[in-house]
């Protein structure tokens, strides 16, 4: 880890006496017993080539777990198909952009000149993406159950019942209870390229149904955006093919 992350952390808005990273933490409760993590976990990859992406990559996985088995307890009269539809309301981007803000990360989220001019510290990708990030760091620095307790304090403040099933299905959520619906397997997406300056990234994504030898491609300003974009590729062919 680059020691000098732990060093750079912005100035921003904290609690009284306490530096950005402290205060922070005081507000994750959780104290890291190594704070590179942490600072690692709020740098975009326009400030520094050691970035925040890999942490990203496994604190999405992380908080999926985390809040399929809130959802497991909560709701346990749902079946499989509602409850992965109220999971996709709950880690879409929407919502972890609006936790990101009642944390902070604005304040601290580390981004490069051309980024912070162009309104970066205010875009949902980037906070959402950063509070994977920071659910990454978390699982690292402590473990499972510690990254667990955190995203059920997260999510204290949003309200989980069984009508969010109804409320905006994105198309990787259409896509998948399509398949699902035909007893077929999730798909799966990986970034085939990532194109254009740091601070004005675009993310090509593939997404692949491995059962029908089908795969398809979309452009987007986040990763998270382009396999949306993939995704609602992949159901017009999925649709047209049915309709043959």
């Amino acid at each position: 880890m680059n020691a000098r992350l732990a060093a750079q952390v912005p100035l921003g808005s904290a609690d009284a006496g306490l530096n950005p990273l402290a205060a922070l933490q005081k507000r994750l409760q959780h104290e890291f017993a190594a704070p590179a993590l942490l600072a690692l976990a709020l740098t975009h990859r326009s400030f520094s080539s050691d970035h925040n992406e890999r942490l990203e990559f496994l604190g999405d996985s992380v908080l999926s777990l985390a809040v399929s088995d809130l959802l497991y307890r909560q709701l346990s009269e749902l079946p499989e198909g509602d409850l992965s539809r109220v999971r996709a309301n709950l880690v879409r981007q929407e919502t972890l952009h609006l936790l990101s803000v009642e944390l902070g990360l604005p304040d601290v989220i580390r981004l490069g000149e051309g980024e912070v001019r162009s309104g970066g510290q205010k875009r949902p990708s980037i906070l959402a993406d950063a509070l994977e990030a920071v659910i990454g760091a978390v699982y690292l620095d402590a473990g499972f159950v510690a990254a667990q307790n955190l995203v059920q304090r997260l999510f204290q403040s949003v309200e989980i019942n069984p009508t969010m099933q109804a409320i905006g299905k994105d198309p990787k959520t259409e896509l998948q209870e399509w398949l699902q619906a035909r007893k077929m397997k999730v798909p799966m997406y990986r970034v085939v390229a990532t194109l254009g300056a740091a601070h004005k990234q675009t993310f090509d994504v593939e997404c692949e149904v491995i059962e029908l030898n089908v795969a398809e491609r979309g452009i987007g300003g986040s990763r998270r955006a382009g396999e949306q974009a993939a995704a609602t590729a992949m159901l017009q062919t999925l649709k047209s093919r049915t309709k043959l």
